[in-house]
């Protein structure tokens, strides 16, 4: 068990013939107390500040690994976050793809409707370019026919008749 200042300072020793003079030992054992007093104080205080230390290292490191498993849980959480975009971002593409699918077929169904009903008015003009030509040609035809002379001489015939008649029933 180590010496405190107190047992320096209550030590005595035994006094022979002729000993050491007892007020210089006296005088060295007082200081002996004062720099070992001073040694446990500075000690004391030492100890303090490796306690307050050590519990600035403990929280320190607690906060440290409170970090490491923020950036543990950050990490996981961003590659999750990463994998959640890819799988939302081929869900997008297939959801495009089959609309760019569904109206390619719309349109080309379209097209084909379209492309069916230029040629089925085609068919119809031809066909009523064929009636109306054959209209005009069956007027034509009745105007070129000589009926329309006959009637012209009808009426000559008919203006002259009606004059005889006319003069039988005149005073």
């Amino acid at each position: 068990m180590p010496l405190t200042p107190l047992d320096i300072h209550n030590k005595e020793f035994n006094k022979g013939f002729r000993g050491y003079d007892e007020d210089e030992v006296n005088e060295f054992l007082d200081q002996i107390i004062k720099d070992y007093e001073m040694v446990i104080r500075d000690k004391k205080e030492s100890e303090a500040r490796v306690a307050d230390m050590e519990e600035k290292l403990s929280h320190y490191t607690v906060i440290e690994e409170t970090l490491n498993k923020s950036i543990l849980i950050a990490q996981e959480t961003a590659e999750e976050v990463k994998r959640n975009a890819q799988k939302e971002a081929k869900l997008i593409i297939k959801e495009a793809e089959k609309n760019a699918d569904r109206i390619i077929n719309e349109s080309l169904s379209k097209s084909r409707r379209i492309a069916m009903d230029i040629e089925e008015l085609k068919k119809q003009s031809k066909v009523f370019r064929t009636r109306f030509q054959m209209l005009i040609e069956a007027q034509l035809d009745l105007l070129k026919n000589d009926d329309w002379d006959h009637l012209l001489e009808y009426e000559a015939e008919a203006v002259y008749a009606g004059e005889d008649e006319e003069a039988k029933y005149r005073p």
